[in-house]
């Protein structure tokens, strides 16, 4: 059984990422340095040099060589995902083959982009899509992207947003469309039954005259059938399209809002491992400056000083490594969200392209039977007018109007 260790994730999106994925909570990778046991005490000889590198659980990766999405396009060069060793890892199982023990994540192998961790691209195998073939929107917009418009960046989740609110308003554009269409059909079918009791050459007689007569009634049947579609359209196409989206730009201000915040507090944890860091270095070099002054007697300090300074500077290493955890446990609930999120997304995009297919072919199928209901007010015209005959009408006509047949002869004398 391969093991690829990745973030914690909602036990819900387990049925979003594929049936093939077993997903299980696995040993934690969470610790506190406030734990007696778990508290690993920097000393002088850890920390000297080395203030930027500090121990974290191990973690097994796969050894498998990775999958890539249709087109054969490396993850790394579409976007890392975030580091996996983090504080509450999740176990996604796959049935693919054994594990192994992999590398410690530390300051070397990762590099850290607008304030998020990414394993470093020289140092770290490419990583297993939590997706793979599907080009998952949780797989591809970790990374942030140059702003085009600017010298900033916006982030992957803003580009998925704005997909979205865009899918919205072209689906708001598509409802104003078949209501125009609606607007001609009753315009089309008011001018065409006010066409139909029109007058002109309501004279004509005979098999004509009917197949005049069967055309303007023709027009008041199609007046009839055109009326129906624009109503039809109204109730099964426009209120639908209408409909679906009339709460997504609050839920998306939502959404929004929350993954902003997240990110907000992973930025701030990271400011507050750097002042750590900072302040660690600074006990470090204030402690080996007082034992070297020691080791050569430039200074009347005392072993007392030394253990003061050495306290100080493992109490550093303490706020660091809290710091650092902090920052993970930020980072791993950014990652969550991230994930449910932009799967949500997608099933959001995914419903409304799908909703959309199946309102445009209600839309083409009602045209087809428009056309059947026009055809069938037609067709008594055709009838008719197969039926019209000069020959029977002229004798129709003598029969009504004749008066007299009798011809003239020549007077005698």
């Amino acid at each position: 059984m391969e093991t690829v260790i990745g973030r914690r994730i909602r036990p819900e999106l387990s049925s979003s990422l594929g049936g093939s994925w077993d997903v299980r909570w696995c040993r934690s990778l969470e610790w506190s340095p406030l734990r007696q046991e778990k508290k690993a005490r920097l000393s002088f000889s850890h920390l000297a040099g080395k203030a930027t590198c500090l121990p974290r659980g191990g973690v097994t990766m796969s050894t498998r060589p990775p999958m890539r999405p249709p087109g054969s396009v490396p993850a790394v060069l579409l976007g890392f995902q975030p580091a996996r060793a983090f504080t509450g890892a999740l176990c996604l199982q796959q049935n693919l083959g054994s594990s192994s023990p992999g590398k410690k994540h530390s300051k070397e192998n990762t590099i850290t982009i607008n304030c998020v961790t990414f394993p470093h691209p020289d140092t770290m195998p490419e990583q297993q899509l939590l997706k793979p073939t599907e080009w998952s929107y949780c797989d591809y917009f970790w990374a942030d992207k140059k702003d085009p418009q600017g010298n900033g960046t916006v982030a992957g989740f803003e580009l998925l947003l704005q997909k979205q609110l865009k899918g919205k308003q072209m689906q708001k554009e598509m409802s104003e469309f078949i209501r125009e269409r609606i607007k001609i059909e009753e315009d089309y079918a008011k001018n065409l039954a006010k066409l139909s009791q029109n007058s002109l050459a309501a004279q004509e007689e005979g098999s004509l005259g009917e197949a005049w007569a069967q055309v303007k009634k023709s027009l008041a049947d199609e007046a009839e059938v055109h009326l129906k579609f624009s109503s039809k359209l109204h109730s099964e196409v426009e209120k639908p399209l209408m409909n679906f989206r009339e709460n997504f730009k609050k839920d998306m201000k939502k959404c929004d809002h929350h993954i902003a915040d997240l990110r907000k507090q992973l930025a701030s944890r990271y400011v507050a491992v750097e002042k750590a860091r900072k302040a660690l270095t600074e006990r470090q070099r204030d402690l080996e400056m007082k034992t070297q002054q020691l080791e050569i007697k430039l200074s009347n300090k005392t072993e007392e000083d030394i253990k003061k300074a050495r306290r100080k500077s493992t109490q550093a290493g303490d706020d660091l490594m809290r710091c650092v955890d902090l920052y993970n446990q930020a980072q791993s609930k950014w990652f969550e969200e991230m994930v449910t999120t932009t799967l949500e997304l997608e099933r959001l995009e995914v419903e409304r392209v799908e909703m959309i297919r199946q309102h445009l072919c209600q839309y083409t199928q009602l045209r087809h039977e428009t056309d059947m209901f026009n055809q069938s007010t037609v067709e008594p015209v055709d009838q008719l007018l197969r039926k019209v005959d000069p020959a029977k009408d002229r004798e129709l006509w003598v029969r009504e109007h004749k008066t007299g047949n009798i011809r003239p002869v020549d007077m005698e004398i």
